[in-house]
C-alpha cells in the first residue's frame, strides 16, 4: 500500500473514487484499499458530509432527495 500522505487531496479523491467503483463491481481486494483512502480523506477534511458527497458514485438524478411516500 502506498504512503497516503504523499498524495494531494485531488489525487486522493480520484483514487478513492476509482477503488470504490472497483469494489462496487465485485473486486474483493478493492474494498480494503477504498476504505483506507476514504479514511484518509475523512482525516484530512474533518467534514464527513463533504467527504461522503465527493465519494458518491450514484448518478446525479439518483442523488436528489425524493420522498419515501407517494402523494396520491
Amino acid at each position: 500500500m502506498p504512503d497516503l500522505g504523499e498524495f494531494t487531496d485531488d489525487e486522493l479523491f480520484s483514487r478513492a473514487h476509482e477503488w470504490r467503483r472497483r469494489a462496487l463491481y465485485g473486486d474483493k481486494d478493492a474494498r480494503g484499499m477504498a476504505h483506507a483512502l476514504e479514511a484518509e480523506i475523512r482525516r484530512r477534511v474533518r467534514n464527513p458530509k463533504t467527504a461522503f458527497s465527493a465519494l458518491d458514485t450514484r448518478p446525479l438524478a439518483a442523488r436528489s432527495a425524493q420522498p419515501w411516500w407517494r402523494f396520491w
